[in-house]
């Protein structure tokens, strides 16, 4: 097969979709891929080390996707780069469709076949390619939110973890997934007084069972959230519908009553967020207050540390890349229905039901699309 990877052009996206191990891997095995030139920059990859492994560079992103049977990208394609899709071409990236009805129709209209790294399942009912990101955005998230109550960002001026004779912050984590507990591994380890919030009982001892004393948890109903987060001085959003846009579980009403100069951390935006005031943000200008809210929403927040990120990312989608290669993308999804599971969109059709629901778009099963002949 042939597999193409385009430089990144969302702001401040720095990650690549392929590293040069990955390249030596799926070249090693027999596959051609192209490389757009100086795409591996931002973690620090130079185009030779891409041709060292065994890829052929490309100057542009249009050369790269009219060449390429399969496109692996990092974040959702921009409109630039919808364009260049054509009919049964294989995108294999992170979508979130969900709260995005202009790019879910772009990629109706191309007639490709898009694979969505955040909905490819497990056995164990995990997200393995989102749980790199998670694990990354999880820690971040602290990093982030301890910036956001500095007062030269705009929050109350307070050390998260306090100082002899001082108080730590508080600090509610809403959800106790992998994004929760990476977030609670870093708060605790600052010296945070740390809270994880869920609404799955079996999750909360999980928690217990990790963290021992050095966290609380609490049951999520409306009374527990709202009582802990107007008490905090950071609140971390890490809820997942798998697919679905992510439930406005913090109002507007709440966010007000917050004290001035606290600050939220939104790492459920690229799925709409869970803050009702949320709006996506960039690197380049990561806050906004609302009601003396600091709100920190960066979309792509694993950006910020490229080398990492891609580097955990293709720990996770390389296994794939080269099922996909090896066997087509109609017979390693027949194959695989957990790889299945990530199929959002399939030559003009919607194929993931909570993108359908989310969207009021119709519905067909991963399974009837990949029965009908294609027809371009």
């Amino acid at each position: 097969m042939i597999i193409g990877v385009p430089k990144e052009i969302k702001v401040h996206e720095y990650r690549v979709g392929m590293t040069p191990a990955s390249v030596k891997e799926v070249t090693s095995a027999g596959h051609t891929v192209y490389i757009q030139q100086s795409a591996g920059q931002g973690i620090a990859c130079s185009d030779q080390e891409y041709i060292d492994a065994g890829a052929q560079i490309l100057a542009t992103a249009e050369e790269v996707f009219a060449q390429s049977e399969m496109i692996v990208k990092v974040k959702e394609p921009l409109a630039v780069e919808r364009a260049m899709l054509r009919p049964d071409q294989l995108l294999f990236t992170y979508l979130h469709l969900a709260p995005d009805p202009t790019q879910t129709q772009d990629l109706i209209d191309s007639k490709a076949v898009c694979i969505a790294y955040e909905t490819v399942t497990s056995d164990n009912g995990s997200l393995p390619l989102l749980a790199p990101m998670s694990e990354v955005a999880g820690r971040m998230s602290i990093q982030a939110g301890a910036a956001c109550l500095e007062k030269s960002h705009g929050g109350v001026g307070l050390l998260l973890g306090g100082v002899a004779g001082v108080a730590p912050a508080k600090v509610v984590i809403i959800g106790g997934g992998v994004v929760g507990c990476n977030a609670a591994q870093m708060a605790i380890g600052l010296g945070a007084d740390t809270t994880i919030v869920d609404n799955n009982i079996d999750t909360l001892r999980k928690v217990n069972a990790q963290f021992g004393s050095t966290i609380k948890t609490a049951y999520s109903n409306k009374y527990n959230l709202e009582s802990l987060v107007l008490d905090a001085d950071l609140v971390i959003g890490g809820v997942l519908i798998p697919g679905a846009a992510a439930p406005k579980l913090v109002s507007a009403e709440m966010i007000k009553k917050m004290r001035a100069g606290s600050a939220v951390v939104d790492v459920a935006i690229d799925q709409g967020g869970c803050f009702a005031t949320s709006k996506a943000t960039t690197h380049s200008e990561p806050t906004y207050i609302v009601d003396e809210v600091v709100h920190y929403c960066v979309a792509n927040m694993p950006g910020a540390v490229a080398r990492t990120s891609a580097f955990a990312l293709n720990n996770a989608t390389l296994p794939y890349i080269l099922r996909l290669a090896k066997l087509g993308y109609k017979e390693a999804l027949l194959a695989d229905k957990h790889l299945k599971n990530g199929l959002n969109v399939m030559h003009g059709k919607v194929t993931n039901l909570s993108v359908s629901k989310s969207l009021n778009i119709p519905y067909v099963s991963p399974d009837d699309a990949l029965a009908t002949p294609f027809s371009a």
